[in-house]
């Protein structure tokens, strides 16, 4: 059983930075994990993805080169550095898990078998 909480949202102006954390109860060691998000009125959609070794990552076209997924097992916790933000990356945040059999469909919410509450990130611009 694997829970997870987030942390770290904020307000934060257009062009500023922030870092989110997602700390897991349990042992995720064999899981990938993963970074949705969701604005008002809107689906929730996939934000970037990291391999149970944190060597692979992935992440949704709208954050390439401004978003950086990590993750420090030693601390059982993983992080979503968030530079450059846009007013669009206005959302609740969640980390989620499942456990990896071939890191495949890392980017679709139902594969997820654990999730954080959220975590609100606002921008202002």
């Amino acid at each position: 059983q694997v829970q997870l909480a987030e942390s770290g949202g904020g307000l934060v102006q257009a062009g500023g930075s922030l870092r989110l954390s997602c700390a897991a109860s349990g042992r995720t060691l064999s899981y990938a994990m993963g970074w949705f998000r969701q604005a008002p009125g809107k689906e929730r959609e996939f934000v970037a993805a990291i391999n149970w070794s944190g060597g692979i990552r992935s992440y949704a076209d709208p954050v390439k080169g401004r978003f950086t997924i990590s993750r420090d097992n030693a601390k059982n916790t993983m992080y979503l550095q968030m530079n450059n933000m846009k007013a669009e990356d206005t959302a609740i945040y969640y980390c989620a898990a499942r456990l990896q059999i071939h890191y495949s469909d890392y980017d679709v919410t139902p594969k997820y078998d654990y999730w954080g509450r959220g975590t609100q990130v606002t921008v202002s611009s």
